[in-house]
């Protein structure tokens, strides 16, 4: 198997997250990590038995590196990709693609022009709960998707590694639709296919040192007629994440996406219903899976599973929603 060397860029949680996740993956050898916090950067570069720059534009100077995984915050992956591109390097990066349509084009403008393969690390489609959902919808036993309801809630940043200032700040972050809900927006459209237009209603109540509303209830129309609800939230002091499908056959619930007895229930309207253990659901590591799957379609010239549309697709449905709930009224897709 050919080896692919690849670079990482942003050592914080996430690029840790990543590069530890790529080390594991037979046929992938992380080269050069990169980061402006030098003690980050020497500690990953340390761990992985690898080189270490601040400067990224060195890391991309390098032939042995063929990939990079950017995990810089968000308003960084579009120039960070842009010059990736250019660099000749494959292309993954964290969600959310970018903060703004235009940065996503200019991702995807600059992939196509240099051909190199980009994808979005929309992670939760290679986790057991969202990949079983979505498997079920798709099979087509409970006939058509009516009705798609998410809730992901919790309370609001005030510490830890997730309080950083440009997290509060819907420009660098994307604010919560896009920093956190960009999984459960694929995990909705991956499941029920092009959303046509959003309703959303949300504001600011709790999270004041943020710019961005921290509660959002999204209304989704799909193409197909189903309709969807997403329940964004951090004033909840109690969280959770779950959701259910409920179709023209039967129904799907998932109160809880993992951890402890969770469980997938699936009941049709006539016959026996049945429950699926989340725990005994069998799936490889989701970080490593992304990543492999990945290099997978660098080595074999395939397009990545997730590309670079479906990305920007997440960040259209998260942009027209703070529109609906700044005018009160839907807001037709495309933007």
């Amino acid at each position: 198997m050919e080896t692919i060397g690849v670079g990482v860029i942003g050592c914080g949680g996430m690029g840790r997250s990543l590069a530890n996740s790529a080390h594991a993956v037979e046929g992938i050898e992380v080269i050069c990590v990169s980061d402006l916090q030098e003690a980050l950067a020497e500690k990953l570069s340390t761990d992985l038995n690898a080189s270490y720059v601040l400067d990224y534009h060195e890391l991309l100077a390098d032939d042995r590196i063929r990939a990079v995984l950017i995990a810089a915050p968000p308003f960084m992956h579009a120039p960070i990709a842009v010059d990736a591109a250019n660099a000749a390097k494959h292309v993954f990066s964290e969600k959310p693609m970018a903060p703004t349509l235009s940065d996503c084009d200019a991702m995807i403008a600059a992939a196509e022009e240099n051909g190199v393969k980009l994808t979005i690390g929309l992670v939760c489609r290679y986790h057991a709960t969202h990949s079983a959902v979505r498997g079920i919808v798709q099979s087509g036993e409970l006939g058509a998707p009516a009705c798609m309801m998410v809730h992901r809630i919790g309370g609001p940043w005030r510490s830890g590694g997730s309080y950083v200032p440009w997290r509060l700040e819907r420009a660098k972050s994307g604010g919560s639709l896009m920093e956190i809900n960009a999984h459960e927006i694929d995990f909705m459209r991956w499941t029920c296919g092009d959303v046509t237009s959003v309703y959303a209603a949300g504001g600011q109540y709790v999270q004041e040192e943020s710019d961005y509303p921290d509660v959002v209830l999204a209304s989704l129309q799909f193409a197909n007629g189903a309709i969807g609800l997403l329940h964004s939230s951090h004033i909840s002091a109690v969280g959770g994440y779950g959701g259910r499908v409920d179709c023209e056959g039967g129904s799907i619930y998932f109160p809880q996406t993992w951890g402890g007895n969770a469980t997938i229930q699936i009941k049709p309207f006539e016959g026996e219903g049945r429950q699926i253990k989340i725990s005994d659901i069998e799936v490889p590591p989701p970080v490593q899976e992304e990543i492999r799957v990945f290099v997978d379609a660098i080595r074999n010239d395939t397009p990545p599973p997730i590309t670079g549309l479906d990305g920007r697709a997440a960040v259209e449905i998260a942009l027209a929603a703070y529109q609906s709930v700044e005018s009160g009224q839907p807001v037709p897709l495309p933007l």
